[in-house]
């Protein structure tokens, strides 16, 4: 087996990283266009709201959580009043 030099190496990397594993919407059951209305997200479920913030205590985008459109904005909402509420913290804890 012969060694791999460094563009082959660089090359490798960048194929696993476009091969990564595709993100669904956690809260779509059958699909978005299938979904319930009105969308909610319980703002007292904070394991699932935990996963949805980073250690910062800022919201994660659609891209990195993998929600669809609609159920990212009752996500949002739902941080919103559980931080209002005093179930989450506005900042980081030093």
């Amino acid at each position: 087996m012969s060694a791999l030099n460094k563009t082959e190496i660089k090359k490798l990397r960048k194929k696993r990283q476009r091969l990564k594993k595709k993100l669904r919407c956690r809260f779509c059951t059958h699909g978005c266009d299938k979904s319930p209305h009105p969308v909610f997200v319980d703002y007292k479920d904070l394991k699932t709201l935990r996963s949805m913030i980073d250690r910062e205590g800022s919201m994660l985008a659609r891209r990195k959580t993998g929600n669809c459109a609609k159920f990212q904005r009752a996500v949002r909402e739902a941080i919103l009043r559980a931080r209002f509420i005093g179930l989450l913290p506005y900042v980081a804890e030093e």
